[in-house]
């Protein structure tokens, strides 16, 4: 138990806090800053919809004000089997040059995203969701990226929309991410964009897997065709908070079941030989990432069996066991979520349910090829 105690412990503090500060003491040794530039080729913007009859006017709303060119622009919204009057809304926009591909019978996002990427003609694919609110100049600042020949996928940054309110867990965790994708860029590409807002060349686009997440795959395309995923700190996706935790916790397991698919169908990008910073980032920041629930079950029965061996190990236990027993207390009680404290433990309860719920449906064969878009505040 002393063996499992250490080995968890020391699991949980490299991934957590080793490989974030090996990453920052790389890229302030290795910074390979990309070339950006007022570009401006022809761009597809492609909004894949589902039965997003309320929300999408606002989208294109937002997308026809963006401040690109617009007879360089085109706008696509691929309509997956929708049985609401989201077809119907986008054909009212076609005046305006929207253009609608309706997929027949649903197939879901990534192949609503083929379909979209087929009817399209522009140089430059920008991936974008409904539920993602993109400033004026949004594109023009995902473009400059491209003038640098290197740079084959381009992601934006998330933003969490508090509107007003205290975002605690969901905020802390995408700043930290967003942090670390900024590093991994700087040392040389990331390992995935960022799902409701990113762009990418044509070219790394041709290969497509219409049943895998696509923010995943093309940036992992991009590595392999010896070009670059890089993140852009200026182009930024600005979404609210899915209203209720159960919500929450369905979209954590379809992402990370998706990722594992990715992941493992990759598997050629783990080579340390042929591709050693990928290798380790891929290891680094997900597969370890998503070990890491049965590493804090690890510890916590560690603890438990060696909180008489000593203080340090009683405190080790009773700070996990205050950790979980908030996280659930709050889960069952929602109005002490108004708490700091116990928004953030039950945020950190939910992701690890969430993470090991995901590895028994991707062990078991599900896959969440079909998507149920979420709804957010």
């Amino acid at each position: 138990m002393l063996w499992l105690f250490w080995l968890c412990f020391a699991f949980l503090a490299y991934t957590f806090v080793g490989y974030p500060a090996l990453l920052w003491l790389i890229s302030s040794l290795r910074n390979r800053t990309h070339r950006r530039a007022i570009v401006e080729p022809t761009v597809s913007v492609l909004i894949t919809a589902c039965n997003e009859g309320s929300r999408l006017g606002r989208k294109l709303v937002n997308t026809l004000a963006l401040s690109y060119p617009r007879a360089k622009l085109e706008i696509i919204v691929a309509s997956d089997g929708s049985e609401d009057d989201t077809d119907a809304l986008v054909s009212s926009f076609a005046e305006h040059g929207v253009k609608l591909v309706k997929v027949t019978p649903r197939r879901g996002k990534n192949h609503a995203q083929m379909m979209a990427r087929d009817a399209s003609t522009g140089e430059i694919l920008v991936f974008t969701d409904v539920s993602v609110h993109l400033e004026k100049d949004a594109v023009h600042n995902i473009v400059a990226n491209f003038a640098d020949a290197s740079v084959a996928c381009v992601s934006s940054e998330d933003r969490v929309a508090s509107g007003g309110h205290d975002i605690g867990g969901e905020a802390a965790y995408v700043g930290f991410e967003m942090w670390l994708r900024r590093l991994e860029s700087l040392i040389g590409s990331v390992v995935t964009a960022s799902g409701s807002f990113f762009a990418a060349r044509r070219g790394v686009c041709m290969q497509w897997h219409p049943d895998q997440t696509s923010d995943f795959f093309v940036a992992l395309h991009a590595i392999e065709q010896h070009q670059r995923a890089v993140v852009d700190p200026l182009s930024l996706g600005y979404y609210g908070l899915a209203p209720q935790s159960g919500a929450e916790f369905q979209r954590k397991v379809r992402t990370i079941v998706n990722g594992l698919h990715v992941f493992f169908t990759h598997c050629g990008l783990l080579n340390p030989v042929r591709y050693p910073f990928t290798a380790w980032q891929l290891v680094s920041h997900k597969l370890c990432r998503w070990l890491a629930p049965f590493a804090i079950l690890g510890l916590l029965l560690a603890s438990a069996f060696l909180s008489g061996a000593g203080t340090f190990y009683r405190l080790c236990l009773l700070a996990q066991v205050v950790l979980y027993a908030a996280g659930c207390v709050a889960l069952i009680w929602d109005w002490l979520l108004r708490s700091r404290v116990f928004r953030l433990a039950s945020f950190f309860l939910l992701g690890n349910a969430a993470t090991v719920t995901a590895w028994f449906k991707f062990c078991l064969g599900e896959r969440f090829v079909v998507w149920q878009p979420t709804h957010r505040a």
